[in-house]
């Protein structure tokens, strides 16, 4: 059957820009994001049964593609947003965001083509949106009703971002602060269906544990902190003072609660890379001793050849090379730069494809390991610069930056290549159609940032952008860099907290483990709650209780339909969310679409519980069995 054909790469094409705007807006809006593969099939089957004749190799073709825009938009917000903060850009440059994102996206690809075979072919490795994937594919029969639901969801989200976001017929959240002595207590949630649906996706498991670290950070953490340590920082304590509950408790948050997470993250990165180490010594070394093999094999089974790879890696060094040295203008220092960056991508890579194996793309721990790379990347640059250039935070974020996509890119990548493995497709063509997936969206991300910037704002929230896009990654990786590089330095007690608590989870989630048990607790999934407004982790843990209800309804695993639906609000969601950023920046006003009254969050309310509705039912009661 023929996969390479014009109609699939146009498709795959259009699609990966598509899905890469609007996972660059709910990634910016909510810290998190999920895998595509499964919407990017569905709608690959729908735009494709236009034509006379199509197949199954096509649709996997397309997914590919679509999917690898998704993945890169995720290593691009997580990380290149942090220049903005720390004042480096005032508007993301085109050229640099383009050829950053190029470069990692690239090298997430060619990194994760010499342990195919090892990781998917070799190890026993569950690839659960693989598995999902290529299920959605080969029932393409049932494609009129799962684009039903996909298109359902869409409307509805972009219908409610409408109301909320364009129309102003609500508030956004729905929050509670009070003082309390000394302390304060809080509580919120965000109002949006597609946090909800990314809850539903990631499943009752990670939508806990973010609540969990979210609870943690807010209502523990944060009350202990009031209680017992502002008395010690009489300035901070007088700036706080004057601050309503919820500004104070925001406040208290944003400069030293949240650090708890930036140490939880760091602890679960290099756990990861520990915990795996065996498994990536085994992968390379079955990897890159097949490549030299010069028996026949089957199509089924044929990569990329590794001089193109290699080539390849060279190729995008030598660029990276020169950008770094167009930053810091120092020719040791940049190949310094680049040999860090060209060993951390390909070790993190290797992480995050392994990792996508384990758990799945959606819950790879990609933030963690280039958490950890932005650190190890500033003591590095401290010890060989000091810090006299003031450039140095910006350059040590471009070294993450491209580790990010990288990892992004190679856990995507193993996940496609596993639901290719599946249904029959090739590797090397499918790794092409990576490639494209990434060019595609490489070019055209930058303009989509400017708007959303220009729009919201992008950081924190501010008087004129009340409404910014908090970036939480991007936030913590700036602050990491200027903390280490910079004169304000950072709040390493809480940092150190935060480690000894991500040891602490660690060590639950092996009990977890050794005792068999389905409930576990991967330490990136409560990090993220910790360094997450407490306010997004609830709609989030919302859509994985319903997740959880849907399965015991149907005693099993619940319907396709419930995630397509979810997947639906998603999108539908972000694109709204990018379309009302447009028409902000056209007319120059902040509110172009607002009507002259609003319910306050009461009807929000109401809309979120009816959105929960639907998707318990089409969990529960939908036809297309599936994975969730």
């Amino acid at each position: 059957m023929p996969q390479l054909t014009v109609k699939a790469i146009v498709t795959g094409v259009l699609l990966s820009i598509i899905l890469s705007w609007a996972n660059a807006y709910i990634g910016l809006f909510a810290g998190l994001t999920v895998s595509a593969s499964i919407p990017a099939a569905v709608l690959s089957m729908a735009v494709l049964s236009l034509f006379k004749r199509s197949n199954i190799l096509e649709h996997n073709i397309v997914q590919t593609a679509a999917s690898a825009g998704e993945s890169l938009a995720a290593g691009v917000i997580f990380t290149l947003p942090a220049l903005l903060i720390l004042n480096h850009w005032d508007v993301f440059d085109y050229w640099w965001v383009s050829v950053i994102a190029g470069v990692g996206g690239l090298l997430g690809v060619m990194y994760t083509i010499p342990l195919r075979h090892s990781l998917i072919v070799s190890e026993n490795l569950a690839f659960p949106e693989g598995q999902a994937t290529a299920q959605v594919l080969r029932a393409g029969q049932e494609r009129g009703g799962e684009v039903r639901f996909l298109a359902l969801g869409a409307g509805l989200g972009a219908l409610l971002k409408l109301s909320e976001t364009g129309l102003k017929l609500w508030d956004g959240i729905a929050q509670a602060a009070t003082r309390v002595g000394e302390s304060i207590a809080y509580a919120g949630s965000n109002l949006s269906p597609a946090l909800a649906g990314v809850g539903y996706i990631v499943g009752i498991n990670i939508a806990s544990l973010v609540l969990l670290g979210g609870l943690f950070s807010w209502n523990v953490a944060l009350p202990v902190f009031g209680a017992f340590y502002l008395e010690n920082n009489p300035e901070f304590a007088a700036g706080v003072a004057g601050m309503s509950a919820a500004d104070a408790a925001f406040a208290i948050w944003s400069t030293q609660i949240r650090y708890l997470g930036v140490g939880a993250m760091i602890t679960g990165g290099l756990w990861a890379i520990v915990s795996l180490r065996g498994s990536l010594v085994e992968a390379f070394r079955r990897g890159f001793g097949k490549s030299a093999a010069t028996t026949a094999m089957a199509e089924t089974d044929r990569d990329t050849p590794m001089r193109i790879v290699l080539s390849g890696v060279a190729v995008m060094a030598v660029f990276m090379w020169f950008i770094y040295y167009n930053v810091v203008d120092s020719a040791g220092i940049s190949l310094a730069m680049t040999l860090l960056m060209v060993t951390t991508g390909f070790l993190f890579s290797a992480v995050a494809a392994y990792m996508a194996g384990l758990v799945g793309s959606s819950n790879n721990p990609v933030s963690g390991v280039t958490i950890a790379t932005i650190l190890f990347s500033s003591l590095l640059m401290l010890w060989l610069a000091g810090r006299e250039d003031a450039n140095a935070p910006a350059a040590v974020i471009m070294i993450g930056a491209v580790v990010c996509c990288a990892a992004a890119i190679g856990g995507d990548n193993i996940q496609d290549l596993k639901a290719g493995r599946i249904v029959g497709s090739t590797p090397y063509k499918q790794q092409v159609m990576q490639v494209v997936g990434v060019v595609s969206a490489t070019f055209l991300l930058a303009p989509i940032l400017n708007v959303l910037l220009t729009a919201y704002g992008i950081g924190p929230a501010t008087a004129e952008q009340p409404d910014s896009l908090q970036a939480p990654q991007a936030t913590l990786m700036a602050s990491v860099a200027a903390g280490v590089l910079g004169d304000a330095g950072l709040p390493w007690n809480m940092i150190a907290i935060g480690a000894a608590v991500g040891v602490l989870i660690i060590v639950c989630d092996e009990v977890l483990k050794a005792r068999k048990a389905g409930f576990r607790m991967p330490v990136l999934a409560v990090a993220v709650g910790i360094y997450l407004p407490v306010e997004l982790a609830v709609p989030i843990f919302l859509g994985g209780l319903l997740s959880y209800l849907a399965k015991r309804a149907r005693g099993g695993e619940a319907a396709r339909s419930g995630s397509l639906l979810a997947a639906g609000l998603i999108t539908g969601e972000a694109l709204l969310g990018i379309f009302i950023a447009v028409v902000i920046v056209a007319t120059g006003d902040k509110a172009p679409l607002a009507l002259p009254f609003s319910a306050g969050s009461w009807l929000g309310m109401l809309a979120l519980a009816a959105v929960a509705v639907l998707l318990y039912r089409a969990g529960a009661r939908g036809n297309a069995a599936g994975s969730s």
